[in-house]
């Protein structure tokens, strides 16, 4: 029997964000954008998660960003069926 596959959630910290675009570029599968329609309190425009389905958890977000503004959690089968 297959091994269920492994979801998680990426949470960030938008007010930290300095929308510097490491975490677009480093993320393997396209997960993040920097936004094109909102800013956060300094000015920027932050990062948002576009696809979160598509998120393997292999951490480049959260080892890249200089701001620390990226929370990575495993989501178990249960909160991944939840819409």
């Amino acid at each position: 029997m297959a091994k269920p596959k492994k979801r998680y959630r990426l949470a960030v910290d938008r007010e930290r964000c300095k929308a510097c675009g490491l975490c677009v570029a480093y993320c393997p599968k396209a997960v993040l954008e920097l936004s094109r329609d909102q800013i956060n309190a300094k000015g920027y425009p932050y990062v948002e998660v576009v696809k979160p389905e598509a998120c393997i958890g292999c951490q480049s977000c959260v080892w890249v960003c200089p701001d620390c503004v990226f929370e990575l959690y495993e989501v178990s089968a249960e909160e991944g069926a939840r819409p």
